[in-house]
């Protein structure tokens, strides 16, 4: 008998995690039943008005619940029957995790932990021979970690290289892609070590060990996936690409770090979020997959590529040309302006997806190009949600939805 899935996705109203709810109730809908509870704080970086067609879903419960809550996160789980946990829920931003370390382990260290005991506690049906809990069938857990956990690579080329790859089915991930391109020689896999350098991304590796830690221990079906640089719709406007996007159409000053040739590997959201589906289904129980698109690319050509795709869909467009709060002479490459480096920046990051490829067939469908050009779109078609977070607006979703409760 066909036993419907519960999905409980903590962060999801967040950005990847919205971008995940989105996804999987499109990918099933009509396919396979499933119940999807959204548990999120709605801290800064929460927006209900990002899911706010979602949770009109029959499908869809959402529940305003920190994951450091032992005693909500119990109610949640004892209420409902729990099959898969993915989690988001994160404190994200590095630059704030520089500002204020403390919250960041908080959160992503101890509130994992709660996720997980409670998920175990759940999930139990008996104990085994040896000792060790037997749990009910087809539950699983996810930690969703970012390839920021490795530290930092190297930049070996200060122009890029061709990037050339031998594995066939690696070259799935790059099909009917051309200038493939690497600024290094090494790559991160799931074997790196651990090497992290910031607040942010410290914590992450502390919760990664911990979701390991309760595989070994208490053989908990566990999978972590760590992604590279998202990118693409419901992007908070302090990130990269959507500060970028939203400075030029006001005609202000683009500031990028140093001197903009730091290196990141860009990977468009819902490429991700299907890598995750993948591994939440398919994927081995204790394994690691990495998920990135070999998209390495350096802050500065991202910006002028912001720019360049701005300027032409700008010109091309009546409708987009309300948006412009500037004249569009401006939007040209002097306004971008270089700020001091952040603190302990890293170099390069760069990931390898070869297992991901071969052991899932995973590949991503939105080559960078295509993702930026859809993404500027998105942004010049939903500047209301891009004001509402900016003015602070959004924060008054969860009362008018659910006022009071």
């Amino acid at each position: 008998e066909f036993h419907m899935k519960t999905y409980l996705v903590t962060g999801a109203a967040g950005f990847i995690g919205a971008n995940y709810l989105k996804y999987i109730l499109k990918k099933y809908d009509g396919k396979e039943d499933i119940k999807v509870i959204v548990v999120d704080a709605l801290t800064y970086a929460g927006n209900l008005g990002t899911i706010r067609e979602e949770l009109k879903n029959s499908k869809v419960k959402f529940e305003k619940v920190d994951i450091r809550d032992r005693k909500e996160t119990e109610r949640i789980f004892s209420e409902n029957e729990v099959d898969y946990v993915v989690n988001f829920a994160a404190e994200s931003h590095v630059d704030r995790s520089i500002e204020n370390p403390q919250i960041f382990l908080e959160t992503n260290i101890l509130g994992t932990q709660n996720l997980l005991e409670n998920a175990k506690k759940a999930w139990t049906v008996s104990k085994g021979e040896n000792g060790y809990p037997v749990y009910r069938d087809g539950v699983k857990y996810l930690q969703v970690s970012t390839d920021e956990v490795y530290g930092s690579l190297s930049k070996d080329y200060e122009k890029a290289i061709e990037l050339v790859i031998e594995d066939e089915k690696v070259k799935n991930v790059v099909k009917d892609r051309t200038n493939l391109k690497t600024y290094g020689d090494k790559f991160f896999t799931e074997k790196t070590p651990l090497d992290p350098r910031s607040p942010y991304s410290a914590s992450k590796a502390g919760a990664d060990h911990i979701v390991l830690a309760y595989g070994e221990t208490y053989k908990m079906p566990i999978t972590i996936t760590r992604c590279s640089n998202n990118y693409g719709p419901y992007h908070f406007p302090e990130k990269l690409i959507p500060l970028m996007i939203k400075n030029v159409l006001e005609g202000k000053k683009l500031p990028v770090y140093g001197k903009g040739d730091n290196v990141r590997d860009w990977l468009y959201v819902e490429d991700h979020c299907k890598g995750i589906d993948l591994v939440l289904r398919e994927g081995k129980e204790g394994e690691i997959y990495n998920i990135g698109g070999f998209n390495e690319e350096q802050n500065i050509n991202i910006v002028k590529l912001v720019i360049d795709i701005l300027k032409e869909e700008i010109t091309n467009n009546d409708e987009y040309k309300r948006v412009l709060k500037t004249n569009l002479d401006n939007i040209n490459y002097n306004l971008i302006t270089y700020v001091q480096d952040r603190l302990g920046h890293d170099m390069r990051y760069a990931i390898d997806p070869s297992k991901i490829a071969r052991d899932l067939g995973w590949y991503p469908e939105t080559d960078f190009e295509t993702g930026i050009r859809k993404t500027v779109k998105w942004y010049l078609e939903n500047q209301e949600w891009v004001n509402e977070v900016i003015s602070g607006d959004y924060q008054k979703y969860y009362e008018e939805m659910y006022g009071g409760k």
